[in-house]
């Protein structure tokens, strides 16, 4: 049956709805977010060539990391120097880049082993796997509850050590005796624990579903927090509260102003 239809190879992305000059709107904002999120990251690579100040990027596996990373910082300070060391955080950049690709593999594979004989309009902003499944003439249940599974253990999987590592934090911040010591210890944290909560909190919402082609209205907001806000503000959270990464600017500035002066 399914040897009569011919499947799409070409889509078309529907976007938002709505007018005109809502469009410019939302590419308005959207460019504004895209160029802050390009400078901002830009400006980090900078640092860390000409500086060399202690940074980390985050991606779902990364975020885990970074929990023991902070976990460490707190909980046991003077062992940070020596076991958070240049090997060991190339090696988890590392292995958190191989386990990414690999795990997109089967997913991509799947995906377009499927005849796409209903339309070629996707209601989206970019190709959603969720939104291109609904668009297929064949069964995508086995598909589907696979895709679930691996959501389950990635996302959950590296949400583990993120929960074990706050439960001895927040242990170990409540026994500082004094509040400006806890204010500290906790703003030591706070920036992943910020990072966490909108990642992770998107992507439970998004991903963590049996049936992954939900309505296209909720897909596309959720959407937007992790692919638009999450980058936008990750730069900001980051920098602006690493003292290295300020004090490695400020002295950027300052080398830039001598070579004005001269």
């Amino acid at each position: 049956m399914m040897s009569n239809h011919s499947s799409a190879t070409e889509f078309c992305l529907l976007g938002f709805p709505g007018s005109q000059e809502l469009h410019h709107i939302l590419f308005a904002v959207f460019f504004l977010f895209y160029s802050v999120t390009v400078m901002g990251n830009t400006v980090i690579i900078v640092i860390i060539c000409v500086d060399k100040p202690s940074l980390a990027v985050c991606v779902f596996a990364l975020l885990g990391a970074m929990a023991v990373d902070r976990y460490v910082a707190v909980c046991n300070p003077l062992r940070y120097n020596t076991s958070v060391n240049s090997r060991t955080c190339i090696s988890v950049v590392i292995g958190s880049w191989v386990f990414g690709f690999l795990s997109e593999i089967w997913p991509v594979y799947a995906t377009f082993q499927f005849t796409f004989c209903k339309s070629n309009v996707l209601d989206h902003f970019f190709c959603d796997r969720g939104q291109l499944l609904k668009l297929s003439c064949d069964g995508t249940v086995f598909t589907e509850f696979v895709l679930f599974l691996m959501a389950v253990f990635i996302i959950i999987g590296s949400l583990a050590p993120t929960i074990v590592s706050y439960t001895y934090i927040i242990s170990t911040i409540l026994k500082i005796p004094t509040a400006s010591g806890r204010r500290k210890a906790f703003s030591t944290c706070a920036s992943h624990f910020t990072f966490v909560v909108i990642g992770y909190g998107s992507c439970l919402f998004l991903y963590v579903k049996p049936k992954q082609t939900q309505a296209a209205e909720y897909n596309k907001i959720v959407s937007l927090l992790i692919y638009v806000l999450t980058p936008f503000l990750s730069p900001f959270i980051y920098t602006l509260r690493n003292d290295k990464v300020k004090q490695a600017l400020r002295d950027g500035v300052k080398s830039c102003c001598q070579l004005i002066k001269d």
